[in-house]
């Protein structure tokens, strides 16, 4: 794996979809994209489902959502196969979610992360990311989350 100024993300294709449903398996015990909602994703308008790896594959994925006349995007989904991280995957795939939303016209972008997830929580702090408020119960097994949000460069 390379380092992430060598990385580079692209656009989710339908034959990335059976990678993409392995990584959500391997990626989240609860919470999980469904092979229905990552069709449904790559498909969309309103999304956009960026993947990356090794020689084309798909070691990890973002899901970014927009919504029409809204200058905010949502990061729905990070994700990095154990065997790829520590490369700059997901920042990599981060800094690609945050072109896409300033691409779309958006002036910021916010996402949810677990309360215990303290790799992705420096990862989004160190990309300048502010903690904003708890929310209680967020994820399927009741787990609390922090949402983050950040300012993106001007479109």
């Amino acid at each position: 794996m390379t380092r992430s100024a060598e990385i580079s993300a692209r656009k989710a294709a339908r034959a990335d979809l059976d990678a993409l449903v392995a990584l959500e398996c391997a990626t989240f015990e609860t919470d999980r994209i469904s092979r229905a909602q990552w069709r449904r994703h790559i498909a969309s308008d309103s999304a956009c489902v960026l993947v990356a790896g090794v020689r084309g594959g798909v070691d990890g994925a973002a899901v970014v959502f927009h919504r029409r006349n809204s200058r905010r995007a949502r990061l729905y989904s990070l994700a990095v196969a154990a065997s790829a991280r520590g490369n700059g995957l997901a920042k990599a795939l981060l800094a690609a979610a945050e072109a896409e939303a300033v691409r779309r016209g958006c002036e910021a972008l916010y996402l949810e992360v677990g309360v215990g997830n303290r790799g992705a929580i420096a990862l989004y702090e160190s990309q300048g990311y502010r903690r904003a408020v708890r929310l209680q119960g967020f994820y399927e097994d009741g787990t609390d989350a922090w949402r983050y949000t950040r300012r993106l460069a001007a479109p």
